[in-house]
């Protein structure tokens, strides 16, 4: 599929005007809804001067307006750059310059995003923070229509998404519109996701694992539901057992977090079908107590990057038992090979780097040619992670190349380390990274969140 997402709402919205699209707290807007909005905010940036290709940033926390802002912006042939709503001034201003972004849309009330905008000397969109999601982007009369507007091209830039943190030069991956169309066919290919779902959105939209969790559903017109209570996984429960929920997705710490304090057996959950997990690996140990605390839903583990527009592999739930630690086998449409170092192919068992190739693979770094050309080779992406495939194609990961422990004369993997003390009991989350010692150059040092006093140190090393 390449045809690009904003023009897939179009249909959507043709097919089921009255369905529910996007719901948060006591706030709905159904399909036809969410195209208005759309079409009314590209009428308002095109009367402001952005043009096709003009990049508009968005500091918008996960909501209606977010969601309606993504597909506004591509109705009018802007580019998308989500900025994470939680960072401060000092944050946005390298971001903003460094995409040359045209306008900046953020919310009402959102003092370091208009400090940064003028700071970067950018033009700012706010919104009125009115409660009724049908009068969101109200045009001026005089604008154009976004009928008359062309759809954006498929090969053309669609979002830019920076995955550096405040430290060194920003790290734009530039997405096309094919990229993100091929991603979000591969998704609905293993998910078989359809209007009759609805999953409780927890993830932001300004990381890639959020984005297409929205972008999948609002392909199919199933109902996202907007919550923002991972600090309280309790409420997160009760939104799934309220709503009848037929998914949920998150990240490892998501799923920890939910199975230790979410208060599971108070709820009705017997509506899910499908979770899935990304954003960093699960030890096994965590995954087998996702299973057996949702024994009807089929959980997929996912692996991916921002640079493959969200995934490359999926592990299918009826190949966790034998398969367990594994990431699974490429996604349609992704293919997939570990390399040693001198870039020939490893065989099975050999490890190596993971190169992935297909649709959902970025252009490249926005500004960036150099690091473009040593991350994507002859049309490859080096994604930087280690792992190996089995005789029977599945991709196990061992930690990327960057974060390598070297130890005396030992290379230790943090994700094994990880692993190991995940299968301790009392132990919530666990991470490993490597620490300057003058005698050993590095030594490994674990990072643990348990219950109460167990395990205690002594026992963690035991182990």
């Amino acid at each position: 599929m390449s045809q690009p997402l904003v023009a897939r709402l179009e249909a959507t919205a043709a097919a089921f005007p009255q369905r529910i699209a996007l719901q948060q707290a006591q706030r709905r807007l159904d399909y036809a809804g969410l195209r208005d909005a759309a079409s009314r905010l590209a009428r308002q940036l095109r009367a402001r001067g952005v043009e096709p290709g003009d990049r508009v940033a968005l500091i918008l926390p996960n909501g209606i307006e977010a969601a309606a802002a993504w597909y506004g912006a591509w109705r009018a042939g802007a580019v998308v750059v989500p900025l994470n709503a939680q960072a401060r001034e000092r944050d946005f201003v390298p971001w903003l310059r460094h995409s040359g972004a045209r306008l900046l849309v953020h919310g009402a009330g959102h003092d370091d995003a208009a400090r940064a905008a003028a700071e970067a000397g950018v033009p700012t969109l706010a919104m009125t923070g009115d409660d009724d999601p049908a009068s969101l982007f109200a045009a001026a009369p005089d604008d154009a229509d976004a009928v008359g507007l062309p759809m954006p091209d498929a090969d053309a830039l669609a979002a830019i998404l920076y995955t550096s943190g405040t430290t060194g030069a920003p790290k734009g991956v530039a997405l096309s519109h094919r990229n993100l169309a091929a991603n979000t066919a591969s998704i609905l290919d293993y998910l078989r996701l359809d209007p009759e779902d609805s999953i409780v959105s927890a993830l932001p939209f300004y990381y890639t694992y959020g984005a297409s969790v929205l972008h999948t559903h609002l392909a199919v017109g199933a109902r996202v539901v907007l919550e923002d209570n991972v600090v309280f996984p309790h409420l997160i429960a009760e939104a799934l057992a309220r709503e009848r929920a037929t998914g949920f997705s998150g990240v490892p710490s998501t799923f920890a977090l939910l199975l230790d304090r979410g208060q599971l057996d108070r709820h009705d959950l017997s509506s899910l079908r499908y979770l899935t997990q990304a954003g960093g690996a699960m030890a096994p140990a965590l995954t087998s107590r996702v299973r057996e605390a949702f024994p009807q839903a089929r959980l997929f583990v996912m692996y991916g990057q921002t640079e493959a527009s969200a995934r490359l592999t999926c592990l299918a739930p009826d190949r966790l038992d034998d398969k367990l630690g594994s990431v699974g086998t490429p996604i349609a449409g992704v293919e997939l090979q570990v390399r040693r170092e001198d870039g020939s192919e490893a065989g099975a068992g050999e490890p190596g780097e993971v190169w992935a190739r297909g649709d959902n693979v970025m252009t490249g770094y926005w500004q960036a040619p150099e690091a473009t050309a040593a991350t994507l080779v002859d049309g490859w992406l080096r994604t930087g992670d280690l792992g190996h495939r089995d005789a029977d194609g599945f991709l196990w990961l061992a930690g990327r190349r960057s974060d390598m422990i070297k130890t005396g004369a030992h290379r230790v993997h943090p994700q094994d380390v990880e692993e190991a003390i995940a299968e301790l009991p009392g132990v919530r989350e666990v991470a490993v990274a490597g620490v300057d010692d003058p005698l050993l150059g590095q030594v490994v040092a674990a990072f643990v969140v348990r219950d109460g006093d167990a395990p205690t140190e002594m026992a963690v090393k035991a182990h």
